[in-house]
């Protein structure tokens, strides 16, 4: 393949998808990425599209919402692998809320193994495949359905959380920075997922690494709310996803990384923790703002005390 059918080719998943991650787009063309990043930065050079940490975008600043099926595809191996390091952080009685997408939708395939738990959700991919689970109580929200991402939103499903208490929230976006948090291309889906984080002690945030560095419209939610990323072993990979991660983890984000089998050292490059300074008026070890105490079971280790993991 030529380099300008190459490139043509790259601009139309982009513009298709949105977003795009180097590995989807070599495998697509049937090149190497370092072909690839070639060919994206001369696309840059010409305004076509925008280079991210790990892959490509639209151009603007902003990542766009790709539909579900085009997200079915993009880093299926990574959105896998933190699936399971995300299931591992769930335990039997837990009374959790899981967002709408494909990463989430992965986890719950996983969860159905947990007897006794409790998930609330408004994603009726997650609901469905935990459907089956005999073991499993899934409570749905209202609210008008967003066929896009087969996803319930707008006030009905905010108000259905109204007043919720849960343990632990997994959600996951299209973008993550330590600047601004994690954010995402729809209005009404931020908003669900606010009511979502709201409603729980810890926030779990899953995000591959397409999504570290990347930003988009509306915030979901800020750094110092979250607790806890989950994400994959390629943004140790790369040096701008590598610093966005450090730069979380000095926001006082535990950091959970998802082995991938690229890298049988990665674990010795993981961001070094330093703990945050707690908000004024806050004792050392307190809830962040926007989020309840943890209850003393299952709560997670400190931050100093957190070994980071990989799988």
């Amino acid at each position: 393949m030529f380099a300008a059918e190459r490139r043509q080719l790259i601009l139309e998943m982009v513009r298709a998808n949105g977003a795009v991650s180097l590995r989807e787009l070599a495998r697509v063309v049937q090149t190497s990425e370092v072909t690839v990043r070639r060919d994206v930065r001369a696309l840059e050079s010409e305004g076509l599209l925008d280079r991210r940490h790990g892959g490509a975008v639209l151009p603007g600043g902003f990542s766009r919402d790709p539909g579900y099926p085009q997200k079915t595809h993009l880093a299926t191996a990574e959105k896998s692998a933190i699936a399971d390091l995300a299931a591992d952080l769930v335990e039997e009685g837990d009374a959790i809320v899981v967002g709408a997408g494909t990463t989430t939708q992965e986890l719950a395939r996983r969860l159905a193994r947990v007897p006794g738990l409790t998930v609330v959700t408004n994603s009726l991919l997650v609901a469905q495949a935990l459907a089956h689970a005999n073991r499993v109580e899934v409570v749905m929200t209202g609210g008008t359905l967003r066929g896009s991402n087969y996803a319930l939103v707008g006030s009905g499903a905010e108000q259905s959380l109204a007043g919720l208490r849960v343990t632990k929230a997994f959600i996951s976006g299209s973008g993550l920075t330590a600047d601004r948090g994690l954010s995402t291309a729809n209005m009404l889906s931020a908003s669900v997922d606010r009511a979502l984080v709201q409603a729980a002690n810890e926030v779990i945030v899953l995000a591959d690494h397409t999504k570290l560095g990347a930003d988009s419209m509306f915030q979901t939610v800020a750094t110092e709310a979250i607790t806890r990323l989950v994400t994959d072993e390629r943004t140790l990979l790369d040096d701008l996803t590598s610093r966005e991660q450090h730069a979380l983890a000095d926001c006082g984000v535990q950091i959970s990384v998802a082995s991938l089998g690229l890298a049988p050292d990665a674990g010795h490059q993981q961001p070094a923790r330093r703990a945050a300074p707690p908000p004024s008026g806050l004792a050392a070890g307190g809830p962040l703002p926007g989020q309840r105490r943890p209850a003393p079971h299952g709560a997670l280790p400190p931050p100093a005390r957190l070994a980071e993991r990989i799988r």
